[in-house]
């Protein structure tokens, strides 16, 4: 039986084919795949200024819609960054009560650097946290996890930079706008 590795890279798609698993020889054949071009959904780009760094980015509007949604609708996202206290090597911007008026999407409590989430609010406070490094998204109630909405393009080399610019001078001005196309 032969294994589609690109399945699970269809999966928000309609129509693609059966899973591929180990022991689904006795499952009916489904449709044949799309074309791979027929999946791709077009990505927002986003421009993400921190600090004295420039980033490009996009949105992952395919993975996390209604959270990118929202943030779209917050556009232009003005802010500072701060250093985060439980989680690691990252940075954050407390919202307090804000409501963004989403539920968990493409959560995780290990962003990889470069990868932006949000959380929504529940037992800590609404925030977003930009991982720089090694993180464990937490909080003082114990682990959270946050909707990877948003991942960056560019300049990675420069997140860690951001990450030690926040943690020894402050507060970092952030903003969040539309790519010129």
């Amino acid at each position: 039986m032969a294994i589609d590795l690109f399945d699970g890279l269809n999966a928000g798609c309609v129509g693609t084919g059966a899973g591929g698993a180990p022991g689904d020889a006795e499952r009916p054949a489904a449709r044949p795949a799309p074309a791979r071009e027929a999946c791709e959904v077009e990505m927002t780009k986003v421009k993400v200024e921190a600090g004295p760094f420039v980033f490009d980015a996009v949105l992952e509007e395919a993975k996390a819609p209604r959270t990118c949604a929202a943030i779209k609708a917050a556009l232009p996202f003005e802010s500072h960054f701060v250093h985060v206290r439980w989680s690691g090597e990252g940075v954050w911007v407390p919202l307090g009560e804000r409501d963004f008026g989403v539920t968990y999407e493409n959560h995780t409590s290990y962003p990889a650097p470069g990868q932006m989430i949000l959380y929504p609010g529940g037992i800590s406070e609404t925030e977003i946290l930009l991982a720089y490094g090694g993180v464990h998204f937490a909080s003082k109630m114990g682990q959270l996890a946050g909707n990877h909405f948003l991942t960056i393009t560019s300049q990675l080399e420069k997140l860690h930079e951001l990450g030690t610019q926040c943690l020894w001078h402050g507060a970092q001005a952030l903003k969040i706008t539309l790519a010129e196309a």
